[in-house]
């Protein structure tokens, strides 16, 4: 990594030099095409048990959005 943009400078042109002038533009196009589906995306309902137990261990308050309705 460089510490300095005189540094990044040559870097960048090290890395042109070595693997090509479309280094970062092949970088760039790896972003998004590997799996992204792991996680909670296949299974909602342990997302949703997930998630409550976050919710139960919680130290933070009640939301200070949520105000009570008055009964009419």
């Amino acid at each position: 990594m460089a510490g300095t943009q005189l540094g990044g400078a040559k870097a960048a042109t090290t890395n042109k030099t070595k693997y090509g002038k479309d280094f970062y533009a092949r970088i760039g196009a790896m972003g998004g095409k590997a799996g992204h589906t792991g996680g909670f995306y296949a299974n909602r309902d342990l997302a949703r048990v997930a998630g409550r137990a976050g919710g139960l261990k919680s130290r933070r308050g009640p939301s200070s959005r949520i105000t009570r309705r008055r009964a009419a």
